[in-house]
């Protein structure tokens, strides 16, 4: 319920953070690539502890080749118990890697428990980690006694942080307040004719402004725009519309494909 009350992506993170903590798991990695089929880059990088001491060992391919992300999260979507102590359950990994692993133990990151996430308006892949310092036998108590609860935290503050992270975006990108009415506007789906005469400016100022958004945000043309529109919630999903008139539930029977099995339509005033 303290997921549901909040405003930004901060307090998402303070409350998954808070859990870890209760749970004697305050070290918190959260871990965001913008593709899972073809990880190519991170989109962000959260933690809960200075990790800059990763930044060097990072450089070396063979570290980034194998880790937890690379081998495991874009491949599966099942929780994953991590760190030194597991390291006899995991595959084969170069000496490297394994260094890595040694020295996040020295750090107080013996063990852990990773749950990939997936989203998929872009397709994403996500990690969340929890780790402490425990042997393999404490580790697996926690997991055992804890582990729907860390599964659900993940999974309920990944969505509700990326709702917040999309919405973030006008701050982070110092969307002024013409740009965002402009973007508001192109959601819509107004031509410029139109926004020029709301606006009360030329068409082609409406298409400066345009222009302008398109190099800050690095998209690519007016579709871009409108998408991003809808992505910031600046207008409303349309597939999430709801018609207080028309109160139709679809309830679909069977295995059949969509529309092709025993269906009805119901008025959910009726009893």
């Amino acid at each position: 319920m303290d997921l549901e009350s909040t405003k930004s992506s901060s307090e998402v993170w303070a409350l998954i953070v808070g859990v870890g903590r209760d749970l004697n798991l305050p070290f918190v990695d959260f871990v965001t690539a913008d593709n899972y089929e073809d990880w190519k880059r991170t989109l962000f990088v959260r933690t809960s502890y200075d990790s800059s001491w990763l930044n060097d060992l990072n450089a070396d391919p063979d570290v980034v080749k194998w880790s937890y992300f690379r081998t495991h999260v874009i491949h599966h979507l099942t929780p994953l118990a991590t760190g030194v102590e597991f390291i006899d359950d995991y595959m084969h990994i170069p000496e490297a890697r394994y260094e890595v692993l040694k020295e996040a133990a020295r750090r107080g990151m013996r063990a852990g428990f990773s749950i990939p996430l997936r989203t998929h308006a872009p397709p994403q892949a996500s990690m969340i980690t929890f780790s402490g310092d425990h042997t393999k036998r404490e580790m697996r108590r926690i997991i055992q006694t804890h582990g729907w609860v860390l599964n659900s935290v993940a999974m309920m503050g990944f969505q509700r942080y990326m709702t917040h992270f999309s919405a973030e975006f006008v701050d982070r990108n110092r969307i002024s307040e013409k740009q965002r009415e402009l973007l508001e506007m192109i959601g819509a789906g107004l031509q410029d004719k139109v926004i020029a005469e709301r606006l009360g400016v030329t068409v082609s100022a409406v298409r400066q402004r345009m222009n302008n958004i398109l190099a800050k945000t690095g998209l690519a043309n007016r579709a871009d725009l409108a998408a991003l529109a809808m992505s910031v919630g600046l207008v409303p999903d349309p597939l999430s519309r709801s018609n207080a008139s028309d109160p139709v539930i679809l309830v679909e029977m069977g295995v059949a494909p969509q529309g092709k099995g025993r269906f009805r339509r119901r008025d959910p005033r009726d009893h």
